[in-house]
């Protein structure tokens, strides 16, 4: 995913912590007691229920390509992919082609892919997440492998699956009234590497594309607020609510979270304060105006990342998703997207 998010600022917990104190596991998806609770939990859940397994499906199936990074064949074949599959679920897809510059002066061939369901629909909710993988392991506990690249299971390819299912998911009901625009990102994740010394990393070399996409706005109806998902899958994973998110959009922030609760994951989104995040929102909500909030996971007690112990190492795998996550993310879209719809 997420190069962007490079760093944390703060850890500034609410005092509503809604879960006991974790390690790099984090929560397990196989806590029984946990799920009773959430469903006993959940209020008025609606809309169809998100497939998990499907989602997974389409993460392995970016992975197959290999890591998806800027330039390479792996990464124009899932381009490829990823097109074919929203036109397949019946959206109106644009591709945004752009050579930008990374921070190295490397010019990365570009392409924000914008599939837009429903497209003439007035009211537009956009959902995000970045589709390159990141060229170096940086972060890896082994520095062997630092300048490896990441295959980016969860840091990339989780988000887009989640958009994949959804928009599956929408085409066989037919019954979402508004629009969505789902929104991926290029050229987010070649940020400055801890490695390269001879750099300085401002922030403004991660989330390239989004940056573009925020000054580029394709015309159209546009969208009244939008959710970027980042490393959506991983095991153990936990979504506080994310420091940026709550300055540019809290609003949007409760409509999420209250969404989440309403289907029954209440558990995975803790009503606690994360930490301050660089990533694709920051640009969208700054340049695009467009009330933007990040859903990326928050590891409070993990030594290695702050992210999870996976970020940006060669361990960012399949091997390490978790369907328990990605059903929490997936059904709490789906129950803010038609709860979205019904007030119309």
């Amino acid at each position: 995913m997420k190069a962007k998010i490079k760093i944390i600022i703060g850890c500034l917990l609410t005092a509503l912590l809604t879960t006991s104190t974790y390690g790099c596991k984090g929560k397990t998806g196989n806590n029984n007691s946990t799920a009773d609770a959430d469903t006993v939990a959940a209020v008025k859940p609606v809309g169809p229920k998100f497939n998990a397994d499907s989602a997974y499906a389409f993460i392995a199936a970016q992975c197959n390509f290999g890591p998806r990074t800027m330039n390479s064949t792996a990464h124009e074949q899932c381009r490829k992919w990823i097109v074919a599959k929203f036109k397949q679920y019946g959206c109106e897809v644009l591709e945004q082609k752009a050579d930008l510059k990374g921070y190295d002066g490397t010019i990365l061939k570009s392409t924000n892919i914008i599939a837009r369901y429903n497209p003439k629909a007035k009211k537009r909710i956009m959902l995000c997440a970045h589709w390159d993988s990141r060229p170096w392991a940086d972060n890896d506990p082994d520095s062997t492998n630092h300048k490896k690249p990441v295959m980016a299971a969860n840091d990339g390819a989780s988000g887009v699956a989640v958009m994949l299912e959804l928009a599956r998911q929408l085409q066989a009901d037919k019954k979402l009234e508004i629009g969505v625009d789902f929104v991926c990102t290029d050229a987010e994740d070649w940020g400055v590497p801890q490695w390269a010394t001879n750099y300085q990393d401002t922030g403004d070399s991660w989330a390239l594309g989004a940056q573009y996409y925020s000054k580029n706005l394709p015309a159209g109806a546009k969208p009244v607020f939008g959710i970027l998902l980042d490393m959506v899958g991983g095991e153990g994973a936990q979504f506080y609510r994310e420091g940026q998110s709550m300055q540019f959009a809290p609003d949007v922030v409760d409509k999420v979270w209250n969404a989440a609760k309403a289907a029954g994951y209440g558990s995975y989104f803790p009503d606690a304060v994360g930490g301050m995040v660089t990533d694709d929102h920051v640009p969208i909500n700054e340049n695009a105006g467009i009330p933007t909030i990040d859903i990326i996971p928050y590891y409070p007690d993990c030594a290695q990342s702050s992210f999870g112990p996976t970020w940006h190492t060669v361990n960012d795998t399949m091997a390490h998703i978790d369907k328990n996550t990605l059903q929490a993310v997936g059904q709490t879209m789906i129950q803010l997207l038609y709860t979205e719809s019904k007030e119309l």
